[in-house]
């Protein structure tokens, strides 16, 4: 098995076209561009059908990059994963989190699990497909060979998942209807739950958290069928889903380690506590023996029920501002809080991603040298 070296860098931006600070760690050869495997990124737009900064976004980083790897910016697009985020409501900071991947020769006196990281693609999807056993199926493929790609062998290993899926818009409606076929909403905002929900269940069979019996309908209403570990996040940019495996691997001797726990509730502090413990970390800002927080990658949404441990809350009422929107603010305050940064990742939408109203945390640390 192949050995290699994986990095994480956390960079600030000042807007979703800013890659001042991906170009400067460039231009110092902090990053090798030729190593760049995936980029995530929150972006400061409102999360939604037209959030059109995570767009931007992506055609800026592949254009800054395209001279840097000799490609055109579609070919970028094609050879590195992007992940884009709308939303950073509340103290939320816009960022870009970017992940190189080299093969190396193994040093000595390396030893154990660390960071590893793999990405795989779909095939395109029909509209028709979105949110249903299809994108559920070849889903759970891609997550096998990201896997393979990253050296994990045990699901236990993997501790996140991440996932740009596709949504609905009216024209992808029409060409459905015009072959005869049914798509499983007509309304694009709906779509993106739906989506995000089939890929979030593609994750759980792949890796054996639930069987892979699963039906059409299961989708956004078996909501206790879920991932551990699956956070998928819905753009109009994309017909396929981009899945992209974190997790650790004996394969990889990176100066990282990540972990994670699952929260229960929008509220669950303890659960992010775990998954700071969980990579040697404390509430910030402690450490244990000169470990570093990387960053914090996290799913929220509102509670379906409409309650949070037993007392009503209104977020699913707000006809001004989506649910999602109050959610990321909300887990994103409790998070930075207990991280002490507001640079965190946190996605809105955690439809069969955790349980109902919670969602998974996952945090990477940089080991002491």
């Amino acid at each position: 098995m192949r050995t290699t070296s994986v990095g994480v860098f956390k960079v600030a931006t000042k807007g979703p076209g800013d890659v001042s600070g991906l170009m400067d760690m460039i231009g110092s050869g902090t990053i090798d561009p030729a190593s760049v495997l995936a980029i995530l990124g929150k972006t400061e737009g409102n999360g939604g059908v037209n959030d059109f900064t995570r767009e931007y976004a992506v055609a800026a980083l592949c254009t800054a990059l395209a001279p840097k790897l000799g490609l055109s910016p579609e070919a970028v697009e094609q050879r590195i994963a992007f992940v884009m985020s709308g939303g950073t409501e509340g103290v939320l900071s816009p960022h870009i989190t970017v992940f190189t991947r080299r093969e190396v020769e193994r040093p000595a006196g390396i030893s154990g699990k660390r960071l590893s990281i793999g990405m795989a693609h779909t095939r395109d999807f029909l509209p028709e497909e979105l949110g249903r056993s299809a994108q559920i199926t070849e889903t759970a493929r891609a997550v096998e060979a990201a896997m393979a790609d990253a050296g994990i062998t045990d699901p236990a290993d993997v501790h996140f998942v991440q996932i740009k899926c596709p949504l609905l818009t009216s024209d992808r409606v029409e060409a459905a209807a015009a072959r005869g076929n049914k798509t499983v909403t007509t309304s694009s905002y709906s779509s993106m739950a739906y989506s995000r929900g089939a890929s979030a269940l593609g994750v759980a069979v792949a890796l054996g958290e639930i069987a892979s019996d699963l039906r059409d309908q299961d989708v956004l209403r078996r909501y206790d069928l879920f991932s551990k570990v699956a956070s998928t996040s819905a753009g109009i940019e994309l017909m396929h889903n981009v899945v992209i495996v974190l997790g650790n691997s004996a394969s990889s001797v990176s100066a990282f380690e990540i972990g994670h726990a699952v929260m229960k509730d929008a509220i669950d502090a303890a659960a992010v506590t775990v998954a700071l413990e969980s990579v040697g970390l404390g509430i910030a800002p402690q450490a244990i023996k000169g470990r570093e927080l990387v960053n914090i990658f996290a799913k929220a949404e509102a509670s379906p029920d409409g309650t949070v441990r037993g007392s009503r809350h209104t977020m699913l009422e707000d006809t001004d501002i989506s649910s999602t929107r109050h959610a990321r603010a909300a887990v994103g305050g409790l998070i930075a809080g207990l991280a002490g940064t507001s640079a965190v990742y946190v996605s809105g939408g955690a439809e069969h991603q955790g349980p109902p109203g919670g969602g998974p945390v996952a945090v990477i640390t940089r080991l002491p040298d």
